[in-house]
């Protein structure tokens, strides 16, 4: 009789086992493995307050547009400089004294720990590009300690910053056509990939979120 009720009892147990490892350990395994991939964001992934109108109704491959700019140095940034490039974007500007100073700090940061890392750049957009020279922003790339060719700091016709704010890389809340008394003012940091492609938001004021963006440049260095 002892024998009987000890074979039900490990059966039982058996039983238990059997389903936690089936069912509870594939569940748990996923919940704390290392997230391996990415999401692609395209317009409708994203808050529709922050995409223009124009591109809402875009649910795949969705890449920044094409570009030119100014940089610090005088010299003309198109999208070939960021060619096989992650790079994480910002907008800005020098008389800033509130959220800019500490995305300077924070992208400074994240250029210093990429310093030795030709796959990745950074990009900062003026979003006062009228009052934001090309010495003006020497001065301040200078202060920033920005690495030439590393950190992209731009200046340029105000229209196509601000589509590009709006339609690229959905940076900001506010609608507005690039005229004079347009004014947009974000902490977004934007994650770009190889391929053009939005692949993460971050608070740029957030020192927190800065190791987060190394996380998921490695995973995508991995891609």
């Amino acid at each position: 009789m002892y024998l009987i009720k000890f074979f039900k009892k490990s059966k039982s147990t058996l039983l238990f086992l059997l389903f936690f490892t089936l069912i509870f350990l594939p569940i748990l395994y996923f919940m704390v493995k290392p997230k391996s991939e990415l999401p692609v964001y395209n317009p409708s992934d994203v808050n529709p307050r922050l995409v223009d109108d124009a591109v809402k109704h875009i649910s795949r491959d969705h890449k920044v547009s094409d570009f030119k700019l100014i940089n610090q140095n005088g010299e003309i940034i198109t999208q070939e400089n960021f060619e096989n490039k992650i790079y994480v974007a910002d907008f800005f500007f020098t008389r800033c004294q509130t959220i800019c100073p500490v995305m300077a700090v924070n992208m400074a940061e994240l250029q210093d720990y990429y310093k030795n890392d030709n796959e990745i750049k950074f990009l900062s957009h003026s979003v006062t590009p009228i009052m934001d020279s090309v010495p003006i922003l020497k001065v301040y790339a200078d202060k920033k300690g920005a690495i030439d060719g590393k950190w992209e700091i731009t200046t340029g016709d105000k229209k196509h910053i601000y589509e590009l704010a709006r339609k690229s890389y959905f940076a900001v809340l506010d609608e507005g056509d690039g005229g004079d008394q347009d004014f947009i003012h974000t902490e977004q940091f934007i994650l770009i990939d190889k391929k053009k492609q939005i692949r993460g938001f971050y608070d740029g004021t957030d020192t927190k979120e800065m190791q987060r963006i190394i996380d998921d440049i490695e995973i995508l260095k991995k891609e």
